[in-house]
């Protein structure tokens, strides 16, 4: 009985701070973190891509709550899991610079898969 009473205790404090099951494996997000554009003028035969950036981004469901945060690699890439549902996502900035600015962009996340976004910010070039 003392077992039973105390499963749920830590059940209801875990719902109470917000703790979700863990991720299916193999369900979730992949992608890169990029910035751009990164020429101040763009020319036809002079591609000028986005470059790649660490960065940590807030993951959030659709009510808004945040669910994690991740850091993208040296090279921008990320892979992450997270339980199916619609989330947003949103670089954060370095705080004493508003550029590069985010872009905020929202991904859906189906069981068994690993859905492909790109996190993108704005350099401000122009």
């Amino acid at each position: 009985m003392k077992r039973v009473i105390f499963l749920i205790i830590v059940s209801l404090s875990m719902a109470a701070c917000g703790t979700q099951p863990a991720a299916p494996p193999g369900t979730g997000i992949q992608g890169m973190v990029q910035v751009g554009p990164t020429c101040p003028v763009e020319r036809i035969n002079s591609p000028c891509p986005p470059h790649p950036i660490a960065a940590t981004v807030v993951v959030r469901d659709g009510a808004g709550a945040e669910v994690m945060r991740f850091t993208s690699g040296a090279d921008g890439r990320f892979t992450v899991n997270l339980r199916p549902g619609t989330y947003s996502l949103t670089g954060l900035t370095n705080g004493s610079s508003p550029l590069p600015r985010p872009i905020p962009t929202s991904v859906t996340v189906t069981q068994g898969t690993y859905t492909a976004v790109n996190v993108e910010y704005d350099s401000g070039i122009r």
